[in-house]
């Protein structure tokens, strides 16, 4: 009941956020297709990868199937994927303790571990990550950054996706640049390669990115977690429903089995009653 109260909180916030979402990406990309990159280092990609930086959105806690353990296979595919590439470091932040311990106990680089509320109430309760990864790109600290998160497509199916947050480029897999339901993605690709529109920038484009592009990458962290809360909270009440329906069922063979040991014993003792009389007769 618990979790069937938290999933229902999670998947409205997720759902009143989306289009905003979605249309706030299309934009990202249609800017970078369409601005000088030279504008903004956010939209000036590297020339060699040299160190990446993984987000990794888990929960705080088990009990919810195996949505932790789909996540963390991902990221590290992943992160296999580049090293096997070769010359590539990789740093991981952890939103969520499950994610953080396992990736130390397979050896891997944990830099930061944030707290991870069970509901997020407002932009601003990521904006401290959102700062830091931003930050650390403009200092030349990564040279990409993604984030592995889980997308929300029912209340019985979640997938594990990897999202590229910088540098800020139209990326052709459709696992990447959108955070959206899986059947509208290819539309809104589709549409993103199709859109005329034109910017122009008050007082000065310079100006505006800097204000502008921070608050869109803000904007699809914050996007990204909501989608992980839906799923976690889909994923544990379903794991709770399974428990729940397993407890009946052992209960019941129990009780069966219970209920049989008992008449064995009644019949014995009847049997034996018997046999004593038959014998004093």
């Amino acid at each position: 009941m618990v979790a069937s109260s938290k999933m229902r909180r999670a998947v409205n916030g997720v759902l009143a956020t989306r289009p905003y979402s979605t249309l706030a990406w299309e934009m990202i990309l249609d800017v970078a297709k369409k601005t000088k990159v030279k504008l903004h280092p956010l939209l000036l990609p590297r020339e060699k990868i040299k160190r990446v930086a993984v987000i990794l959105v888990t929960s705080n806690r088990g009990l919810c199937g195996s949505f932790n353990q789909q996540a963390i296979k991902l990221a590290v595919d992943y992160i296999k994927k580049l090293k096997s590439s070769g010359g590539v470091a990789v740093d991981c932040l952890s939103l969520g303790s499950k994610g953080a311990r396992t990736l130390l106990k397979l050896g891997y680089t944990v830099v930061a571990d944030f707290p991870k509320a069970d509901i997020l109430n407002e932009v601003a309760d990521i904006r401290f990550l959102s700062k830091m990864v931003t930050s650390d790109y403009l200092a030349e600290k990564y040279d990409r950054i993604v984030i592995v998160y889980t997308d929300f497509i029912s209340v019985l199916r979640q997938i594990p996706r990897v999202k590229q947050l910088l540098p800020l480029e139209s990326v052709a897999d459709e696992m990447l640049g959108q955070v959206a339901n899986h059947e509208n993605m290819k539309t809104l690709k589709h549409k993103n390669q199709e859109t005329g529109t034109e910017y122009l920038f008050e007082p000065n484009a310079k100006t505006i990115l800097n204000e502008l592009l921070p608050r869109l990458i803000e904007v699809q962290i914050y996007q990204a977690m909501l989608e992980s809360n839906a799923a976690e909270h889909s994923a544990r009440m379903a794991a709770m429903r399974n428990a729940s329906d397993a407890a009946s069922d052992m209960i019941d063979d129990l009780t069966l089995s219970y209920n049989q040991t008992r008449q064995a014993a009644i019949t014995t003792e009847i049997a034996e009653i018997a046999s004593g009389k038959a014998a004093l007769e």
